[in-house]
């Protein structure tokens, strides 16, 4: 079983959130609920949980704050949330789950199926640091993001990626310092996530920054040479989106 805290202001949000996991998560088992911060920092201390369903948007502190106040977590989190899509992004970045509210049956057993497997391993504090840098830092290019692998987290500032490549279901990510990754991870993902931080997808298989463009060479689509020297197709179709980005740096 994994023990769990609902940390929730609403009351129908807390009410609604146990009922859907007595239902259909049966291997959660909720040890308590808060409805603030400061109620939760002493509930987490008392009971030692698992996981934490956690609302990002509280009064006198936000979800954000409460996981300032541990220096190594040993629980893993499930933010919950119905708005803020700059939290939303942070979130994402950090490889940390999160469900919209109302929260949808299946997301939800989705989210802990993904928390099964972590909850028997060792936790680590990386992602819930970086998650906080990522929201006090508001210059995108000092964000970092965490790059999942075959042996975990990497976390890697959005500015020192030159492009990301496709492979299947894997996606090689090109640093600046010659570095190459490769991430357990789509390329359509990363797309999702980087194209407001200057990236652009020139190419069903790449995704460039587009500050690290050193020129762009005219044809039916063109190429474009990276600052590295790697000459990167544009195809036809992506050519009118990809000039009218470049305008707009």
């Amino acid at each position: 079983m994994i023990s769990a805290i609902i940390i929730d202001d609403i009351q129908k949000s807390r009410a609604v959130l146990l009922q859907l996991l007595q239902r259909h998560c049966p291997q959660i088992n909720v040890i308590g609920m808060a409805t603030s911060a400061d109620e939760a920092q002493l509930l987490i201390l008392e009971k030692n949980p698992d996981l934490l369903f956690l609302d990002v948007e509280m009064p006198n502190g936000t979800g954000f704050d409460l996981l300032k106040r541990f220096s190594s977590p040993t629980f893993e989190v499930i933010f919950t949330t119905a708005y803020d899509q700059y939290a939303l992004q942070a979130i994402k970045f950090c490889a940390l789950d999160y469900l919209l509210k109302p929260i949808d049956i299946e997301e939800l057993q989705a989210a802990i199926q993904k928390m099964a497997s972590k909850v028997t391993t060792p936790k680590s504090s990386n992602r819930f640091t970086h998650l906080i840098e990522n929201l006090n830092n508001h210059n995108h290019k000092n964000h970092k993001i965490g790059i999942p692998t075959q042996e975990g987290l990497i976390f890697i500032k959005v500015d020192d990626i030159l492009y990301c490549t496709a492979d299947r279901s894997y996606t090689y990510v090109q640093l600046k310092n010659q570095r190459k990754i490769i991430a357990t991870r789509k390329i359509k993902e990363f797309e999702n996530l980087l194209t407001q931080h200057d990236f652009f997808r020139i190419h069903r298989s790449h995704l460039i920054n587009l500050n690290y463009i050193e020129k762009y060479y005219k044809g039916a689509g063109g190429y474009v040479i990276m600052s590295n020297g790697q000459s990167i197709d544009v195809s036809r179709r992506k050519k009118e989106g990809f000039l009218e980005q470049l305008d707009k740096l």
